[in-house]
């Protein structure tokens, strides 16, 4: 299921959040008053601008309202945080992801409007757990309170040779496969259903985080 993400701030959270949208074939807009850390994005991004996010103007004239999902990952900066986070939600956007520096900055992020807070440092400490406890699970991030991204490895020969739609991931795990990564570093972005798995395959996923462990027990088997 295709969406579109703004992010807002390229600084290392940002910029990670960035690029694996973009490898899973997302549209993302990534917005920056940098210069140079826009250019860093320029072909990665789908589209990547210069801009203050603190400027009511710019935002609207980005057309920020139309994202299903803004990712506010500013910096230290944290009046700019909440007065970004309070614009956005007010102009509409149904989904707001904001990062906190602390659990203050999160109760203020929360009381203007923000749909989830993160804190990298304490999320960070969920993706090395998937990692611990999986060996298929290379990476895993929580995207919203219904959508996680991660990347699995196929090491189960029942998925071996086996097409996407026969394999069915929608209907049997609850999973859109956005990507297929394989070995050799090729990517196949929104891949057909004719695609066919092969052994070491990487799978990028959305979906629910029960249905990704789901995948994860299967492959396993």
């Amino acid at each position: 299921m295709k969406q579109n993400y703004a992010i807002i701030g390229l600084g290392r959270f940002g910029g990670s959040i960035c690029r694996t949208l973009a490898e899973a074939g997302q549209e993302v807009l990534a917005i920056d008053a940098n210069e140079d850390r826009v250019n860093e994005y320029m072909n990665i991004a789908t589209y990547a601008v210069v801009g203050n996010a603190q400027d009511e103007a710019v935002l609207r004239s980005l057309g920020i309202r139309n994202f299903d999902y803004v990712i506010i990952a500013i910096g230290e900066d944290i009046q700019a945080s909440i007065l970004v986070t309070l614009m956005i939600k007010e102009m509409g956007v149904p989904h707001v992801v904001a990062k906190a520096q602390n659990e203050y900055h999160a109760r203020v992020l929360e009381k203007v409007g923000a749909d989830r807070v993160v804190h990298p440092e304490r999320d960070m400490g969920t993706r090395i757990a998937h990692n611990l406890v999986s060996k298929n699970i290379l990476d895993f991030i929580e995207l919203s309170d219904e959508f996680s991204l991660a990347e699995i490895r196929v090491t189960n020969p029942k998925f071996f040779n086996c097409s996407l739609v026969k394999l069915n991931f929608r209907q049997k795990y609850g999973l859109t496969v956005v990507a297929i990564r394989r070995p050799n570093a090729k990517i196949i972005v929104s891949p057909s259903a004719d695609e066919v798995v092969l052994e070491n395959d990487n799978l990028l996923v959305i979906g629910n985080a029960d249905d990704v462990d789901l995948l994860d027990r299967k492959l396993n088997e």
